[in-house]
Formats: structure tokens, sequence, C-alpha cells
């Protein structure tokens, strides 16, 4: 069976970081005469030879957003329902070597959660949990959107990889949508950061979004943590699984997302620093690269880097995100996964947006457009 293994193994991750790194201004300059923007392409439009063109990439990126979603804005929010993990991830506060208090929400607390976001005014959720295939496994997972299905058009989860048969299980529960991000695609450096867990297993993880597509998921999230290794050759690699799955699986929905690292308990140093303008660069070499593909931004980032990225690419965007499983109402104060760094409520999120004149919208899909096959 076919996989993006092969497409992977093609390619040679410091071939690519030697032809990143050797574009000229002149290859910007051919690349963004263009009207059709390639792979090949993109590996110039995020190479330091663009950063001189960033204004005219940001005005033909804001171009083809709006021509492609309008002045519309989505808004989630994620939901952690469970700090616990079976993982040693050297970057994240949730790695089971950290010593913390461990939480998983009840029914009860899930639902006391729900009803907090809802008077926020959410319609799209993201459920998220650290990688504790004992204590929020599947049957976990099921009940989980069994109990919030009713109060959400749109329920998305960033948990361990699955099996192809338990995301079939958990479509037919009502998941939309399921994000899993590499990492990183520099297996070596993955090796260093994932010493021990399921997740130590960078083909597993490489292969979830086939085993996603086979199982016909609506839409797959894809992203790269930027500073645990180059950011430019990890991006091409994500654009690359990206395209792949594209053509593979052509009935499903692809978003991208731009995490960054940022303070948590255990502090990995960035290996290489990510500066707001590279980040810039990146969403808009994603657009001109894909109209379709939807581009995201967490909390992550700051208030000001938020308020200016509005007009430049992105297409959904969180607020009042709490990285703590019962952040909202049940236990405020447990380990977060990381620090946010833009904490606005969401009701000045959605000033911010409107006042840039962009519509918020809380939904991107109604079951009832739904049309079985």
């Amino acid at each position: 069976m076919n996989s993006f293994k092969e497409t992977f193994e093609r390619y040679d991750w410091h071939t690519l970081e030697k032809e990143i790194y050797g574009c000229t201004s002149l290859d910007v300059e051919r690349v963004l005469a263009k009207e059709k923007i390639t792979l090949s392409d993109f590996k110039t439009l995020i190479s330091p030879a663009a950063k001189p063109y960033l204004e005219q990439m940001a005005q033909r990126s804001s171009a083809l957003t709006k021509k492609r979603f309008g002045k519309t804005m989505q808004m989630y929010i994620p939901l952690y329902l469970s700090n616990e993990c079976q993982n040693i991830c050297t970057y994240c506060g949730f790695s089971m070597i950290n010593n913390i208090k461990r939480k998983t929400l009840t029914d009860k607390e899930i639902l006391d959660e729900v009803a907090y976001i809802k008077k926020l005014g959410y319609d799209h959720i993201l459920l998220v949990t650290g990688e504790a295939n004992r204590t929020v496994g599947v049957a976990y997972l099921k009940n989980a959107i069994a109990l919030i299905r009713k109060h959400f058009s749109n329920i998305s989860i960033e948990v361990q990889p699955l099996d192809q048969e338990e995301y079939e299980t958990l479509i037919a529960e009502g998941l939309y949508a399921v994000l899993v991000y590499q990492e990183t695609y520099h297996k070596a450096t993955y090796r260093t950061h994932h010493p021990k867990g399921k997740k130590s297993n960078f083909d597993y993880r490489l292969l979830t979004p086939d085993r996603l597509g086979r199982a016909g998921i609506h839409k797959i999230g894809l992203g790269a943590l930027f500073g645990l290794e180059d950011w430019r050759v990890d991006s091409f690699y994500t654009a690359l699984h990206l395209k792949y799955l594209q053509r593979t699986y052509w009935k499903t929905k692809y978003s991208i997302s731009f995490p960054r690292l940022r303070p948590h308990q255990g502090d990995v140093e960035p290996k290489v620093a990510m500066t707001d303008a590279d980040l810039v660069q990146l969403i808009c070499a994603y657009r001109l690269l894909d109209e379709d593909v939807e581009l995201s931004m967490s909390t992550r980032e700051s208030k000001v880097f938020r308020d200016n990225i509005i007009n430049l690419g992105i297409t959904s965007i969180s607020a009042e995100s709490k990285t703590n499983p019962g952040g909202y109402a049940v236990a405020p104060e447990s380990l977060e996964q990381f620090e946010i760094s833009d904490e606005r409520s969401t009701v000045e999120i959605t000033e911010m947006i409107q006042s840039q004149g962009y519509e918020v919208v809380w939904k991107d899909w109604d079951r009832s457009y739904l049309v079985s096959e």
C-alpha cells in the first residue's frame, strides 16, 4: 500500500537545506512573476533571499486569501481533557518525567467546561489530551465526543496517533477533523526530543495522515513545531506532505498550523530561532503555494503579532485558550502544557477582528449539508 513514506524518502534534508539557502534574488523575482507556484518555488519563497520581497508576498497572499475565503475569520477553542502522558518529550509540560499533578476530566467536568465554552459563543471545539492510551484512549475519546456532539457543529481532536479502524470509530461518533503535527521531519532530531514512549516511533507518526485519509476524515491538520530544527526545511517537508495528501485523499480538507516553542516546565531552548518576520514570510509562502489550504494561528503568538496577521493569509484563530485540563471552569490552577501569549478574551478578539473589516465565523460546516455517498 502506497504511503507518504515513499515520497519522504526521496528527499534528503541536507540537500534541501543547500537548495533553500542557495536561492538568489533573481530566483525570487522569477518565482514571483509566475501565476502558479510549485513545490520547488516554495523553497525559494521560504529562503533568506525572499526576505526583501516580503511586502510583495504579503500583498499577494492577502489578495489570494480574500479571493478564496472572503473577509472571514473562523474562531475555535481548545478543550484540554487530560495532561496524563506516557511519552517523554523534551519540549512539553505534560512529559511523563515532569513531576506534576495529573488530571483527566470526568464526564461531569467535561460538561462543565462545555457549558462555559458555549457561553462564549463557540461552535467549533478542539479536544486535546496527552498521549496516554490506557487513560485517554479510544474508549475515552469516543465517550467524550458522544457527550458533547449535540453542543458543537464541529469537533476536532489533537491526541495520540491512532490506527485507521480507531479513527473510523471516532468518525462514526461525529469526529470532524484531526490535528497531528510531525514536530520535526528530521529523524535524528526527532529521536533526540522523543526518547521514550509510543511517540518515539517516527514512522508511525509520519503515516498518521495516511491512516486518517483512508478512514475518510473530513479534515486533517498538519504542522511542525518551530524551534526543534531549521524551520525552513521542516516547512518544506510539511508542504511536501500536504501536496502528497491532497493528491492521494482529494476529498479531504487540510489546514496548516504554525506553533513556535513557548515556555513550559522543562524548557528546551530553540535550536533555530524563528522571528516574527520569518513567520510572516512562511504564512505568505504557504498561501502563494495553495489558495485553498486553511491557515491557523493559536494564542501561542503575541497580541501585536496576531492583530497584524489577520489580513495576511490566516483563516482561523483561537481565543481565550486554556492549555490545562479544566482550565475554563473546573481546575484553573492545573499545569498548562505551555504558556499562551495572547490572553485577551473572546469578546476582545472578536472586536479586534471586526475592527479590521472581517466577519467572525463560529463554524465552517453544518451536518445538514452533508450528503452520504
